[in-house]
């Protein structure tokens, strides 16, 4: 199996060429990200999850984790690599100054965090949920508890997890039972019990800060009476270091499908000590910002899974000799071509570089817009950023992971039988990639969040301001000679997507039906036209630089073959999606549950 290389190539060109994230930098005056010190950050990372983590993905899967007496322990390797990253001063490079941090830009962390996960994406969830759980703290926690807790999850030494689900509730988090009963010196007795709690107990770091949706004693019914407590494995001591055991213990971890190195455990509260963080009742409120966090990361899960896929079925393919091709042999001397010469194996390797580089695209513009929410100094920036990212995390979360598993399946397919077992390790990438699809919100919940709240409670506000965006830029590049074609196209989508939005709208004054009939197909049509217009933008860049004499002809050729290849093969599907919605409600709901 072909060892996993970070596409720096084409990462740089994302950030470069297509984002310009450079000039935000300056912008932001984030003096600190120059050029060198930018390329030096990459490479590291590029090094750590090629030659560190990489190597443990599927000797971690074999293994597993182990739980004993409520101790858990992570797969052979695993605990040293993470001590590494620590070391390395990875966990502190995107936090703030004030915290320990190195104050280097948080969409540089973005870019490095998808090397960690394609490299080995079950390791990178210890990591990835303690970012998730500061931010929540910074954004609203006490300055007590941000000095308490941040410098210690910025420093790699204690690490976080978010404890939502329990056994009755998932996606309907109103149904929780756990219980927070205030005490007399202002904390509060955590009771209850929550499952599927990723990294919610491992070996990696001294003591784990949960964050925890319950309820106090005579909340209101439903959401509305979530608060949000932090929890700690270990309660600190007067000086802020680990002090005496909580009540808080691992009561068993999940036998999995997939990324089995990641410990998904249930966790049992008994009259454990908690400390509310934010407002009462308004806990649902503070755990979205963790939840978002966790959403944009989920998102980038079907793009480091389609990448690794990619690069091990592209190299699979011009190595396996099987059959000639149609035209006539293409390597004589050999007694079979490469099955990379084979339409159908083309296509599906096309498949999976469009939607990979299309989702890198839309991933690290996301990157830019927690830029542009952490440090834009005019606070209309902000709240702009902000509305972006909300409208655009429900799409990034389910397009992303269902094209990446898209990807992921076509990675099998190209190996043949050599995909389905587990030397090559595609079956794993497959099975590790399954989950994204599920967790954080199903696709179909980001599907009634984008068209639900984000589009129709925003009387389409949040929609505008991005169809406006692509608007501007086809009313500017209408008459490029070359890709005039394809922006008439992107044009045509774009205006569709309002009138679309209009037409669903008024059904559901009818029925309310029709959102949830209505939302999935809703979601991948936006996805589709949102990876084509980021698509024509990688296309002309590339041209500039052909126009201009680049030495990397073969690079920049094969974004605008790669561009061809999305608008005639998959941005069709869209039109599919509008067919399927426009079909209503009835053909859903007609039948009685009895029926089926």
């Amino acid at each position: 199996m072909p060892d996993y290389k970070a596409p720096l190539r084409d990462m740089r060109f994302v950030m470069e060429e297509l984002h310009n994230f450079g000039a935000g930098y300056e912008r932001f005056n984030l003096t600190d990200a120059t050029p060198d010190v930018i390329s030096a950050v990459m490479e590291e990372a590029a090094k750590f999850a090629g030659e560190v983590l990489a190597p443990l993905n599927r000797t971690g899967d074999e293994e597993g984790c182990h739980i004993d007496d409520g101790v858990v322990t992570t797969p052979a390797g695993f605990k040293e690599a993470y001590h590494q990253f620590v070391e390395n001063g990875w966990p502190s490079m995107t936090a703030p100054v004030e915290f320990g941090g190195q104050g280097l830009p948080v969409s540089l962390g973005f870019v490095t965090a998808e090397m960690t996960g394609a490299a080995n994406y079950a390791w990178s969830m210890y990591p990835g949920l303690s970012q998730g759980c500061a931010a929540a703290i910074r954004a609203h926690g006490s300055q007590d508890q941000k000095e308490l807790y941040l410098t210690k999850l910025f420093a790699g030494q204690w690490t976080g997890s978010m404890c939502l689900t329990e056994p009755q509730c998932g996606t309907d988090l109103g149904l929780t039972k756990t219980r927070a009963v205030p005490q007399a010196d202002g904390s509060y007795q955590i009771t209850g019990t929550k499952i599927f709690i990723s990294c919610g107990e491992h070996d990696f770091a001294e003591n784990i800060v949960h964050l925890v949706l319950a309820k106090l004693p005579g909340a209101p019914e439903g959401t509305k009476g979530i608060s949000l407590f932090i929890v700690p494995k270990f309660l600190p001591d007067a000086s802020g270091e680990v002090g005496e055991r909580n009540g808080v213990k691992c009561g068993s971890i999940e036998h999995k499908m997939g990324i089995k190195a990641s410990a998904t455990c249930v966790m049992n509260f008994d009259d454990a000590k908690g400390f509310l963080i934010g407002e009462v009742n308004k806990g649902l409120n503070c755990m979205f910002t963790m939840m978002n966090h966790a959403r944009l990361g989920t998102g980038m899960q079907g793009l480091c899974h389609g990448e690794a896929s990619y690069q091990s079925a592209l190299a699979y393919a011009k190595d396996r000799l099987q059959m000639r091709a149609l035209s006539g042999p293409a390597e004589p001397d050999k007694p079979a071509d490469p099955i990379i010469v084979h339409p159908d194996v083309r296509r599906m390797l096309l498949t999976m570089k469009a939607f990979n580089e299309g989702n890198r695209a839309l991933a690290f513009y996301t990157a830019q817009l927690l830029d542009k929410a952490h440090y834009a100094s005019d606070a209309a920036e902000r709240e702009n950023a902000e509305e972006q990212l909300a409208f655009l995390t429900p799409i990034c979360k389910a397009f992303m992971t269902e094209t990446g598993l898209e990807a992921t399946n076509h990675g099998v397919q190209i190996f043949g039988g050599h995909g389905y077992v587990r030397e090559w390790g595609q079956e794993q990438q497959l099975r590790d990639c399954r989950i994204g699809l599920i967790y954080e919100g199903t696709n179909g919940i980001q599907a009634l969040d984008l068209l639900g709240r984000k589009v129709l409670m925003t009387q389409g506000k949040m929609l505008r301001a991005f169809t406006k965006e692509v608007h501007v830029f086809c009313k500017a590049n209408e008459g490029d000679a070359q890709f005039g074609e394809h922006i008439k196209k992107l044009s045509a989508l774009n205006a569709q997507w309002g009138e679309m939005t209009q037409k669903i709208a008024m059904k559901a004054m009818q029925n309310r039906e029709e959102i949830g009939s209505a939302a999935m197909d809703y979601l991948m049509f936006s996805g589709y036209v949102t990876l084509a217009f980021f698509w024509v933008k990688m296309a002309m860049a590339a041209q500039k630089q052909l126009d201009a004499g680049t030495s990397e002809e073969d690079f920049y050729k094969a974004k605008l073959a790669t561009q061809e290849f999305y608008f005639k093969r998959l941005l069709p599907r869209a039109q599919a999606h509008v067919e399927a919605l426009e079909s209503g409600a009835d053909n859903l709901m007609q039948m009685t549950a009895e029926q089926f």
